[in-house]
């Protein structure tokens, strides 16, 4: 009989992954970051805990957007009074603030509970190729 693994906060283990954005097609970057924080890349998947890396991702702002998803593609929010949606282009964000836009667009891909919240507090995003995580961070 095989007894099934199930985690818990204590026995997850957790990494630290390197994510270089450069000339990466925005969507399909976004789809992996997601799968990393979950931890769903791992055979020891377990819905209901947080068992995903850090990711860190560089050179944030020369991520890779087609034309029409420059233009096209807003993320609104709204200020609490009546009337007050605001909506940003996904091109102006990127160019603003790229930060600002991965988080979006991965909180969009987590799960909408305290978990997806504390899951993203684990992406570092930083719009040039230095970052402070050199010493967490294993080269394989």
């Amino acid at each position: 009989m095989k007894i099934t693994k199930s985690l818990n906060a204590a026995t997850a283990e957790r990494e630290w992954l390197l994510i270089d954005a450069k000339d990466q097609p925005f969507g399909r970057l976004i789809g992996e970051i997601a799968v990393k924080l979950r931890g769903k890349h791992k055979p020891s998947f377990t819905p209901h805990i947080d068992c995903g890396d850090f990711v860190v991702v560089i050179n944030a702002s020369q991520v890779s957007l087609s034309k029409e998803h420059k233009l096209d593609k807003e993320y609104h929010r709204h200020t609490g009074w009546t009337g007050h949606v605001k909506s940003e282009r996904t091109g102006d964000l990127l160019a603003k603030n790229p930060e600002k836009l991965f988080k979006l667009a991965a909180r969009g891909m987590l799960p909408k509970t305290h978990l997806g919240r504390e899951q993203l507090k684990k992406l570092r995003v930083y719009v040039g190729a230095e970052h402070p995580h050199t010493a967490q961070i294993k080269v394989k």
